[in-house]
């Protein structure tokens, strides 16, 4: 099979640690090889672009440029996280949608020894990957403890499927991606209308009373849907649903 870029991100080795570990693992048992990415920085999250986007696409270009310099045969760039994703796919995008900004960004690039051509990375979520190059079938050929009995809620959060530049989820609303992956694996997936709801992202951190409404909504949903637990794609999204919890309760006195 072939080999992929992987862009980590800053949650890997941290909080997002058993995500890390975990997907290592299936990986290395469906025969995916993820070559790490080196030097790479932050993707500068959602923050960065309202701030100043000339330094905030050369800030996820440089991990573009780097990738596209250590591919050895690899054309393909994955990101585990979402976020990560979103900008990476949106900086390869605009920069070619963009000829001003691609000249300001490489320019900015050429500092540090580095230049990117737009497209010339296919940029990818890791769940893309699994569904369409390993398959639903391979999958559950290799699926050794079936998650049978429970019942699952699927969320993928409001940055994986829009804004899709490639076309490669199903729908921006209602994507239905880790919906099959979900049943292939032997659960019970719950129809979850929040699956691409909000889920205050780092509001928790500047203004958690907005980002506590936001994550009630989505436990609340999960609850009356009768789910045994929600799956997630998505680091910051599992740090919020899990991590906020007790505040959130606190806060609404539930």
């Amino acid at each position: 099979m072939s080999a992929y870029l992987l862009y980590p991100g800053c949650s890997w080795e941290s909080s997002a640690r058993a995500y890390a570990l975990s997907t290592e693992a299936v990986c290395r048992e469906l025969g995916l090889e993820l070559r790490s990415l080196e030097d790479w920085n932050c993707c500068g999250a959602t923050e960065y672009m309202s701030v100043d986007t000339v330094p905030a696409y050369a800030l996820i270009s440089r991990n573009l440029a780097l990738a596209a310099r250590q591919g050895n045969g690899a054309t393909t760039l994955t990101a585990p996280c979402s976020l990560c994703y979103l900008n990476l796919s949106k900086a390869d995008h605009y920069l070619s949608e963009n000829p001003a900004l691609n000249k300001k960004v490489n320019r900015a690039l050429d500092a540090g020894g580095l230049r990117y051509q737009p497209g010339s990375l296919e940029v990818r979520h890791l769940l893309d990957i699994l569904l369409n190059d390993v398959g639903l079938e391979t999958i559950r050929q290799h699926v050794t403890h079936p998650l049978s009995g429970l019942r699952v809620a699927p969320y993928l959060g409001c940055l994986l499927a829009r804004p899709d530049y490639h076309g490669r989820f199903s729908s921006p609303d209602q994507p239905r991606e880790l919906d099959r992956l979900l049943t292939t694996l032997g659960a019970q997936v719950v129809d979850y209308p929040m699956r691409t709801q909000c889920c205050g992202g780092h509001m928790t951190q500047i203004g958690p009373e907005t980002a506590y409404e936001l994550l009630r909504r989505l436990l609340y949903g999960a609850e009356q849907y009768d789910a045994h637990l929600i799956a997630t794609v998505c680091p910051m999204c599992q740090l919020n649903l899990d991590a906020y919890q007790h505040d959130v309760n606190r806060h609404f006195g539930t």
